[in-house]
């Protein structure tokens, strides 16, 4: 459905249905992109339920429920729960020490362009096809396991491998999360589709909206083909 037809709307009405008609909000998940849509969501909510009538429902981004299960379960994966989450700023320091190990002083290589690839390459969740990018991948990796942390790719990634490593803590989150909705579903990746297909794996019960017109994230790995 196109731009202001009312993607957000029907998923937010959906919500309120579900729990009008006794499914507990505790069942329900709702995803969105942003923060600000995840808060706008459920101020609606409240406005067509009540605030008490949506306690226990879950509204977040992707990367925040993946936030939640991970501070539940890592210790499952070998990390600990107070991991940290790198930004920015932080990445580019790994890339930079790297890079000073791994290329001459000769060489012009810019940090940036190189963490782009290696974001790239865990969006997609393929292995790239230069040996170079592939061995900055390998040890970028190792840094962030070696400091306890984690950057935005892996918060996905790491969620996608332990719900498929281990049954019990998917069968836990298939029971939490009875009811799925996503709101802007023409920019998840390939990752955020695996989550959605696992997590939903048993109840079947996934409702999206998009607008495949929309669809403008392809340069970070959405695939408009999970429509």
């Amino acid at each position: 459905a196109g731009a202001g037809s009312g993607k957000t709307r029907v998923i937010t009405y959906r919500v309120g249905y579900l729990i009008q008609n006794h499914v507990s909000p505790k069942n329900i998940l709702a995803v969105t992109f942003t923060n600000k849509a995840a808060k706008e969501m459920k101020e609606r909510l409240s406005k067509l339920l009540g605030r008490g009538e949506t306690k226990g429902l879950t509204v977040s981004t992707f990367h925040s429920l993946c936030v939640r299960i991970l501070r539940e379960d890592i210790a499952a994966l070998g990390y600990t729960p107070n991991f940290t989450i790198y930004d920015g700023s932080d990445q580019l320091g790994i890339v930079r020490k790297i890079l000073g190990e791994s290329v001459s002083k000769d060489e012009k290589v810019d940090p940036k362009v190189i963490l782009s690839q290696i974001s790239r390459a865990k969006s997609t969740g393929s292995k790239p096809h230069d040996e170079q990018i592939r061995y900055y991948v390998k040890r970028y990796n190792t840094a962030l396991r070696n400091a306890n942390a984690v950057d935005f790719d892996d918060l996905l990634l790491l969620a996608v491998e332990l719900l498929q490593k281990h049954t019990a803590i998917l069968a836990k989150y298939q029971e939490r999360y009875r009811y799925i909705l996503v709101d802007e579903y023409q920019d998840t990746n390939h990752t955020q589709f695996l989550l959605i297909k696992l997590l939903g794996g048993k109840h079947r019960n996934v409702c999206v909206v998009g607008d495949d017109d929309q669809s403008i994230y392809g340069w970070r790995g959405a695939q408009i083909s999970n429509i």
